[in-house]
């Protein structure tokens, strides 16, 4: 009688610990379900709309004193779970609110959960990938979610109430997590024809 080998699901720390090795130090990674993930380096477009969007959050939420913006896939604890196996996440873009969170993060995963989470859309990205992350941020407590797509110059807005597609006229706004932040779709992307 042949026994199947259950792999071993990784912890955070587990995760933690093997990317801080040589081995992972030029390569972008998440845990999910305790299994690892290998992302494929973001475009200079995606890039670009990230550092646009997270500009405009970050002067938003600094001018108002709302709490904090990080960027850069900054890697977060989304769920911790023995039997599944932990999940940890990298965002393009999060907000953190003044009372969900410390005014500096540790050098460290932040197992904390965002209020607001950005994810800028890769040619590499897969949809249900996509799917099972946008699920895994509402189930952590995440309120929203904006999911920027450049080819098709949209954005997904993701709430536990369901999801709404933003077209290039219509306006994304912060709702009560960002409250009075608003931008117009297409300020989001490059002009077409510029380089």
């Amino acid at each position: 009688m042949v026994m199947e080998q259950q792999l071993q699901k990784l912890s955070a720390d587990q995760f933690i610990a093997l990317v801080d090795s040589p081995e992972y130090a030029d390569r972008i990674v998440e845990l999910v379900e305790g299994e690892i993930i290998e992302m494929s380096k973001p475009s200079g477009l995606h890039g670009q709309i990230t550092f646009l969007l997270s500009l405009k959050i970050g002067n938003y939420v600094v001018d108002n004193g709302l709490g904090i913006v990080t960027a850069a896939d900054t890697g977060f604890i989304l769920e911790r779970n023995p039997d599944v196996g932990d999940t940890v996440r990298g965002l393009d873009i999060a907000f953190l609110s003044s009372a969900n969170a410390p005014a500096v993060l540790p050098d460290q995963l932040v197992d904390v959960t965002p209020n607001l989470a950005v994810e800028v859309i890769s040619p590499s990205n897969k949809a249900t990938d996509m799917h099972r992350k946008i699920r895994q941020l509402l189930a952590a407590g995440t309120t929203l979610i904006w999911i920027v797509y450049p080819e098709s110059r949209t954005v997904d807005v993701h709430t536990r109430d369901g999801a709404t597609t933003l077209n290039a006229t219509d306006i994304l706004s912060g709702g009560d997590v960002l409250p009075g932040f608003e931008i117009p779709v297409h300020e989001l992307f490059p002009a077409p024809g510029t380089s």
